[in-house]
């Protein structure tokens, strides 16, 4: 007599042949593969890669910044070179003034290669000097809490509550009202690290008490490699985002400064100092259009590598938008 049988029967099993998953690897090992597990950086990396805007604004800023860091050699003249023959002449190929030039006759397209390069110091060193350090601060207040926390943060709450640009006139036209491109950077970073310090302490306080933390402080570890080590890797992502976007927030605040007349001195060009220039003659576009377009094209590029960097940094961002 048989057993009855149903559709649930436990005993009904797959034979699975163990040779048959070894045999791939084994395939694998003879044609000289290697099986490589990818870290999310490398991920990041793929997914910045394949952001067509980030990658067209990446372009534009290599381009773009690289003529101002090779000024020297790049430019047909000097910033600060003059030709009496040539006083505000509209654009032309006739002496290489394809720009036009201003009125004592220096070459538009020059300044404003030279004035890129004054920019592009001025974005780079806030970014760098602000974002070090907020990502001290922040670390600090978000890392012993207590007390410690609450006198950075007040501190910190107090500048945000400060009008930025009344301020940054202030303090430019106390320190001079034409000042050096130092001068600019140390008045805009004094001023922007906060954002980021209140970005890294959020990003601090919520991974102190993750179980890699307590492991770390289990085995031995000293506060500074705790704070640096294990957590500091895990923010880098927000901060490298908000860095990038404060390259242009520095081009365009010393633009401005510029444009008021508190900026760079003179004889150092700037992008911001060259639209002011512009103002006098109304009738000659090219010496306010020109570099205000150019002023405008590296906003636009840094915000797409902003974009694209925030989208690749993204743990749970899966699809590439642009």
């Amino acid at each position: 007599m048989t057993e009855p049988t149903t559709p649930l029967d436990v005993r009904a099993s797959v034979v699975v042949d163990p040779m048959a998953i070894a045999v791939p690897l084994d395939l694998a090992a003879a044609e000289g593969m290697e099986l490589k597990t990818r870290s999310q950086w490398s991920y990041a990396r793929r997914r910045f890669l394949r952001h067509r805007l980030a990658m067209i604004g990446l372009v534009g800023l290599i381009i773009i910044f690289g003529a101002g860091a090779l000024a020297t050699w790049v430019s047909p003249y000097s910033f600060d070179q003059i030709d009496l023959t040539y006083v505000l002449h509209s654009p032309t190929t006739v002496g290489h003034h394809i720009f036009g030039t201003d009125e004592i006759g220096r070459d538009s397209l020059s300044r404003i290669i030279y004035g890129i390069r004054t920019s592009e110091q001025v974005g780079l060193t806030v970014a760098v000097v602000s974002t070090l350090f907020g990502l001290i601060v922040g670390a600090i207040a978000g890392y012993y809490r207590g007390w410690l926390d609450n006198v950075i943060m007040r501190i910190t709450d107090l500048i945000l509550t400060l009008p930025l640009l009344v301020v940054l006139l202030t303090v430019a036209a106390l320190l001079g009202r034409s000042s050096s491109v130092w001068t600019i950077v140390f008045i805009i970073a004094a001023f922007y690290w906060t954002g980021v310090a209140r970005i890294v302490r959020g990003v601090f306080l919520s991974l102190r008490e993750k179980e890699y933390v307590e492991a770390a402080k289990a085995v031995g570890a000293g506060d500074l490699r705790i704070m640096f080590r294990h957590i500091l890797p895990n923010t880098l992502g927000p901060v490298v985002v908000t860095a990038t976007l404060a390259v242009a927030d520095a081009i365009i605040l010393e633009s401005f400064l510029s444009f008021l007349g508190f900026g760079i001195a003179d004889p150092t060009p700037s992008l911001g100092k060259l639209v002011a220039e512009g103002q006098q003659f109304p009738q000659k576009w090219w010496i306010t259009v020109i570099p205000g377009l150019v002023l405008v094209l590296i906003v636009i590029c840094v915000n797409f590598v902003g974009d694209g960097l925030r989208d690749a940094l993204d743990p749970q961002q899966r699809r590439v938008r642009a």
